[in-house]
């Protein structure tokens, strides 16, 4: 038994040189061409998968081999491969965008407050339905999203679809609204749990930084249950996700994402070694709002302004004379890469190495979101852009936020 065991250890250790190699070399090309510095490094055509993902490192777990596209683990008699990109611990693939759900159902914070949608079940399962046939699986949504009807909605697709075991859920905890959950960050995981229709939280995040050294320790009992694989912080700054980082160490857990405000006109998250830290740390950074609720879609400018009675509406529409300029830059780079304006800003932030989340309330949403995806815009393409959203001079840091730098 002992030789045959050796003998297939051998066998294993084979098949991860074979596998690889060759594609850590061919990564390190496409990282040299692209030389932007950033994780993502590799160049993608339009060809390429929506799994392709982003340049943050994948976890390792247990005795493994890693390379730029896969980590293969080895438990004695099982061969577990796992794609590039799964920071977290998950055997699922991870796509390069996150679908976003905040506009999903009503309520306080839900999709009619903040973004002027009134949206129901109807209306959204051929949206769930258009993402998951193309393999965008990655769903964020959070308790506070409508006070549990973003989860409710999703949590029915879920359901209906027999689809628990095909999702990454990426919910959060939001210590403002804690004491609905008698001050538990336990019980609202577990009320998350049941509106998804889940067993297990793929990932959860501290929504912001309310009270770090109060909150962070609470995640540590979840992970160690298994009620939760991995946990991130969200709108934290660099020294709130340190310390966090810190406080789980202590117990042998990590940070594996960070996810904040990041787009053409927020990237104080790069400014201020947010971006760094993930990189070095191979932590993910999620990205939201990159396009500005729609404000760099290309589809709202000053004769086509957001309908009044909404968040951003109310945010947006007294700069959109200043976004025209880069908003039309967008639109002349996507005709380059057969893209539109839209699908420019979510290629811009795939570019930079990040995760970008999309709120998707149409069909289009998730067909722009894939098809961008797989396109990396030039050094030249993102500095031009770049210069054109701080020439605009806009602030669009929002009340539940704050500057990163």
């Amino acid at each position: 038994m002992d030789m045959l065991l050796a003998i297939f250890r051998v066998i294993i250790f084979f098949v991860c040189i074979s596998l690889c190699n060759p594609l850590r070399a061919s990564s390190s090309v496409a990282e040299e061409k692209n030389g932007l510095g950033y994780g993502s490094g590799r160049e993608r055509t339009a060809g390429a998968s929506v799994y392709d993902e982003p340049g943050m490192p994948a976890v390792n777990e247990g005795k493994c081999c890693t390379s730029e596209k896969v980590l293969i683990s080895i438990d004695i008699l099982e061969l577990k491969i796992r794609y590039r990109g799964t920071f977290m611990d998950t055997d699922k693939r991870m796509p390069k965008v996150a679908m976003g759900a905040w506009s999903w159902g009503a309520g306080v914070a839900g999709g009619d407050q903040v973004f002027g949608n009134h949206l129901g079940e109807s209306e959204l399962q051929p949206v769930f339905d258009a993402a998951m046939e193309r393999g965008l699986n990655l769903w964020d949504t959070a308790t506070v999203y409508g006070m549990g009807a973003s989860e409710d909605i999703l949590g029915r697709f879920i359901r209906q679809g027999n689809k628990k075991d095909a999702v990454i859920i990426s919910t959060k905890f939001t210590p403002q609204i804690a004491g609905m959950y008698e001050d538990s960050m336990a019980k609202m995981a577990e009320a998350s749990c049941e509106r998804l229709g889940i067993d297990v939280i793929d990932l959860y995040w501290i929504h912001n930084p309310a009270d770090v050294e109060r909150w962070t320790p609470e995640l540590i009992p979840l992970l160690k249950s298994g009620k939760v694989k991995n946990v991130g912080v969200s709108n934290h700054n660099l020294s709130e996700i340190k310390r966090a980082n810190e406080i789980l160490g202590e117990q042998g857990f990590r940070i594996s994402a960070v996810q904040n405000h990041f787009s053409l006109l927020n990237r104080s998250s790069e400014s201020s070694g947010i971006l760094d830290y993930c990189r070095e740390n191979d932590i993910t950074f999620f990205a939201y709002m990159v396009l500005e609720q729609g404000a760099l879609s290309g589809k709202y400018d000053t004769r086509h302004p957001f309908p009044e009675g909404s968040d951003r509406a109310r945010i947006y529409n007294p700069v959109l004379a200043q976004l025209e300029e880069l908003t039309a830059a967008m639109g002349e780079i996507g005709k380059k890469h057969g893209l539109s304006a839209a699908q420019v800003g979510t290629a811009w932030a795939v570019s930079k190495g990040v995760l970008p989340i999309i709120g998707v309330t149409k069909v289009r949403h998730v067909e722009d979101a894939a098809k961008a995806a797989s396109v990396n815009l030039s050094a030249e393409e993102i500095n031009h852009l770049e210069t054109l959203a701080d020439k605009a001079e806009v602030n669009t840091i929002r009340e539940w936020e704050k500057k990163m730098d």
